[in-house]
């Protein structure tokens, strides 16, 4: 089995069962912190959101400025209506996906550079950045909204129980 097949595997493992935490978010939990010092579940259920819509231009891209020295800083989407917000994943899923299926060796080798203000941050393979800052920080945040859906109350089945 290919790396590139290894991946689409996880990949869809994984979004599956972020899918499950983000429909159990409550209209009324969105804005819930842990503290103030913390993102509330609304902002890391959107925040998986847009992780998962990086797939296809870092397969596309060499590179990305999260505030680049002639424009606005990214900002992490708002979506306020977890349903809304099911839906945002849903098309990031299926565009990461396709991405992902069209993706060559050689592309998946290609370096990719996370830049701010113009100063490089990281350089990695695409390959690499696909598992560790689509994958693994999806899991990471998933993991977020999860701990804090349970200290509101909200009852899930663990995310790993098969």
């Amino acid at each position: 089995m290919s790396h590139r097949q290894l991946m689409i595997d996880e990949f869809d493992d994984e979004m599956a069962r972020t899918r499950k935490i983000l429909a159990a978010v409550p209209a009324d939990r969105v804005a819930w912190k842990l503290d103030p010092k913390t993102q509330s579940i609304g902002w890391n259920a959107n925040h998986i959101a847009e992780i998962v819509g990086w797939t296809s231009d870092i397969l596309s891209q060499s590179e990305f400025d999260l505030a680049p020295v002639d424009g606005p800083a990214y900002k992490t989407p708002e979506i306020e209506d977890p349903k809304h917000i099911v839906e945002n994943f849903d098309s990031a899923v299926a565009t990461a996906r396709a991405a992902l299926l069209n993706a060559s060796a050689e592309t998946l080798a290609e370096d990719w550079t996370m830049k701010m203000g113009g100063q490089p941050l990281f350089t990695m393979t695409k390959g690499a950045c696909i598992r560790r800052w689509v994958l693994n920080h999806t899991v990471h945040h998933r993991a977020i909204v999860s701990l804090y859906l349970r200290h509101c109350g909200v009852e899930l089945t663990p995310v790993y129980d098969e």
